[in-house]
């Protein structure tokens, strides 16, 4: 089906033929294009005298065209400012921030290294808006905490002031919803979505790098949410620096507040984040038992939970004993600092795809448009440099022979060959956010 705009256009054209261009333009020169569903197409007009002129004038017109024009069977609504405003309303409800009491500040174990960010917060929850710590930027590798303090921050937040206006989203995310609403027409939407937030959390923003469109949206969101003193608070696996692909004009924005860095946990804090998320699941360990697991689960907290939680499956499903020999066997292949971290092609389906903002059946399927044609070009062409797949094994990955994967590969050397050409940063980002997530 064509998009919303174009079909209202096309409805404009043709309600000049039949009632002349002087009439239309005196009836619908404020008139904007809210929403086309499956029952409605629906129109807001800040004038209760259009309104009314149009629904009594140009209801019938309008409903037959698209019905004739456009086998839409829906009826004309011509909404008022009550009327959006009451839709507003019903989708920031449908919206509302939904608290998980898991994520808190109670249960964040900062230790020595970490508590510079707790106690930022902390602060920001108590004081939306503070320009001084707006907006408020995290980076570290992934598990961490980041995103538990953007949680920890929404929920405090929407204990003590529960009308407060929360919207949290991924970098990612942000731009699907925008391609969306640029093709169904729904920018007004969007935009009073993320615009009219008292507390904007976006997690993973390095997503947005290299995405002129989203950038440009995001640049504007960030500028209305920081002249009105709205709270911004920002994660990223890196600092903005180290964004090639990220627009300059961000770099700055991102760095007028503060700036933070949350480390891995050390030793001693891991042995706290043990006791306290084995108390959670009711698991008993002797000291030793803390100390092993402390040493050999050392990459990040969620590693931790990981390695928790397949202990206590254990425990329920086979009554194994928690000593040291049947601990050490079940988290053997638990990922640790020493282990060799391995880039597989679904990772970087996965992340090329978040790159692109499109879905993995999508890269995988059979579509061979430009906007899916390119991903899938770059995505074999960094299986073949980062993984040991042959040609043959790429090709069976896409469900194509070995002649279409290796042109693939040809067509992104080939632009690497050219003066000028974008392709070896957006490599480059893609390679940096594998590297930084794997």
């Amino acid at each position: 089906m064509q998009s919303a705009t174009y079909i209202w256009a096309k409805v404009l054209n043709q309600l000049e033929e039949r009632l002349s261009a002087i009439t239309v333009s005196a009836w619908f020169d404020d008139a904007e294009l809210v929403e086309l569903n499956e029952k409605n197409f629906i129109l807001y007009t800040p004038s209760d005298f259009r309104q009314e002129t149009i629904l009594r004038n140009c209801k019938q017109p309008i409903e037959e065209i698209l019905r004739e024009q456009f086998n839409l069977p829906v009826k004309l609504l011509v909404w008022s400012d009550a009327e959006l405003e009451k839709h507003r309303q019903i989708q920031l409800s449908e919206n509302a921030w939904k608290i998980n009491p898991h994520f808190c500040f109670d249960s964040f174990v900062a230790g020595a290294q970490n508590s510079v960010p707790l106690k930022a917060a902390m602060y920001v929850a108590d004081n939306p808006g503070d320009p001084v710590y707006n907006p408020l930027y995290y980076y570290g590798s992934p598990g961490v905490g980041k995103t538990h303090l953007l949680y920890s921050i929404a929920n405090k937040v929407a204990q003590t002031h529960p009308a407060t206006k929360i919207v949290y989203v991924k970098g990612d995310q942000f731009t699907n919803e925008l391609v969306q609403a640029i093709q169904h027409s729904t920018t007004v939407a969007f935009k009073k979505k993320y615009r009219e937030a008292d507390i904007l959390l976006v997690d993973d923003i390095q997503f947005i790098a290299g995405k002129e469109s989203t950038q440009e949206e995001f640049f504007h969101t960030f500028n209305n949410l920081y002249e009105m003193d709205k709270q911004i608070v920002l994660t990223s696996d890196r600092p903005p620096k180290d964004m090639p692909l990220l627009e300059n004009r961000l770099k700055g924005r991102f760095g007028e507040g503060v700036m933070i860095k949350i480390e891995p946990p050390d030793f001693k804090t891991r042995k706290q984040i043990i006791r306290a998320k084995a108390l959670e699941l009711h698991l008993q360990f002797d000291e030793d038992i803390i100390d092993y697991l402390s040493q050999k689960l050392c990459d990040n907290v969620r590693q931790i939970e990981g390695g928790l939680r397949k202990i206590n499956a254990y425990k329920n499903l086979s009554n194994m004993p928690l000593d040291l020999p049947s601990i050490t066997k079940i988290i053997a292949d638990l990922q640790t600092t020493e282990t060799c971290k391995v880039v597989t092609p679904d990772t970087i389906v996965r992340y090329v795809c978040r790159y692109y903002g499109i879905e993995e059946s999508q890269l995988k399927g059979p579509q061979r448009s430009k906007n899916i044609a390119e991903p899938r070009q770059i995505a074999a062409y960094l299986i073949r440099e980062l993984t040991s797949f042959k040609l043959e094994a790429i090709g069976k990955y896409f469900n194509r022979d070995h002649g279409t994967v290796h042109h693939s590969i040809k067509k992104v050397q080939e632009l690497l060959g050219r003066k000028g050409s974008s392709i070896e940063q957006i490599l480059q980002e893609i390679r940096t956010n594998i590297e930084a997530n794997t």
